[in-house]
């Protein structure tokens, strides 16, 4: 098997036969037949796996992994891998805001620059003003708190050699965030620039966003566990230098002033950050608890070849 093109399934029916049809002509092109197409459903709420499963009584070449629920874009992404047996592992979204055809230009890059991979990068990351700065934001974070050189504005996209896929799954954390894994795999990495369209909204809520931006950076640092320490030294030190301004005012200028605003206040400040910090802390340990579990990321409930052929 020359190449294997995994995608993932979730709200995917207006586009999966167009995606089939692209995928294929450009897998034709570069290795003939020599291919698999590894279609993930990741419980998806529309009729994507019924119209899937079609294509694999068309084509003995399809093979759909079906979920048993909904287990998130990432680990859906990371089993359809385990399941590539091609050279080759052109990792793509189904829903044609990646264009199939970009397997070309990406195998052009991978033969010229000879790397692993070879992943897209946005010219002008899609979305109106709001997602770009959001955007923009996330990855400045990520970078500065977890020391990972991940590229702005990144892809699904990619072309992969198996050696390198077969590292990347090494990596078993139950709490993952696959961008941060595809740089710290290592290996010789090349870019491509690419223009993805935008023909749906996100599914990815503003809390979706915060929640993944809070996963990453636990996933990866504890630098928040450094701050909190630094931060409670540095309230600890003020506090003192407060105190020593006290007494000098009491026994050698005069009496300190009087009121409760001040103290109420000091007492309200510092509850929010003795609960912030308790909470920064508690995500980690929720991250020891998930990991401690051993439990698999997704469950498979049924692989489908073929007509004849089902797991």
């Amino acid at each position: 098997m020359k190449l294997s093109i995994v995608a993932t399934l979730y709200q995917s029916a207006p586009c999966i036969n167009e995606f089939y049809a692209r995928a294929s002509a450009a897998a034709k092109e570069l290795v003939g037949g020599e291919f698999e197409i590894v279609l993930v459903n990741d419980g998806s709420p529309d009729n994507s796996l019924d119209l899937a499963i079609k294509l694999t009584e068309q084509d003995s070449r399809v093979v759909v992994v079906d979920l048993s629920r909904n287990f998130g874009h990432h680990k859906a992404m990371m089993t359809g891998l385990a399941h590539a047996k091609g050279e080759l592992v052109f990792l793509i979204d189904s829903d044609l805001e990646e264009e199939p055809e970009w397997l070309l230009s990406f195998d052009k890059e991978m033969k010229r620059e000879q790397c692993d991979v070879v992943y897209g990068i946005q010219e002008k990351r899609k979305g109106g003003a709001f997602e770009r700065v959001t955007g923009a934001a996330y990855y400045k974070l990520f970078r500065k708190l977890t020391s990972i050189n991940q590229p702005d504005n990144i892809v699904t996209a990619r072309l992969m050699t198996l050696r390198y896929v077969q590292a990347l799954l090494t990596h078993r954390e139950r709490e993952l965030n696959i961008g941060g894994l595809w740089i710290i795999t290592g290996f010789k990495q090349a870019t491509h620039l690419v223009c993805k369209h935008s023909t749906s909204s996100t599914t990815y809520s503003l809390s979706g966003k915060f929640g993944h931006l809070v996963n990453a950076v636990t996933s990866f640092s504890s630098l928040p566990l450094v701050y909190t320490f630094y931060s409670g030294l540095f309230i600890s030190i003020s506090a003192l230098i407060y105190i020593a301004n006290l007494f000098l005012r009491y026994f050698f200028i005069a009496h300190p002033p009087s009121g409760y605003t001040s103290l109420i206040a000091s007492i309200w400040f510092f509850s929010g950050l003795i609960i912030l910090f308790l909470g920064v802390q508690g995500i980690y340990i929720s991250k020891i608890f998930s990991e401690a579990k051993q439990r698999p990321y997704t469950i498979i409930r049924h692989i489908y070849r073929n007509n004849s052929e089902r797991e």
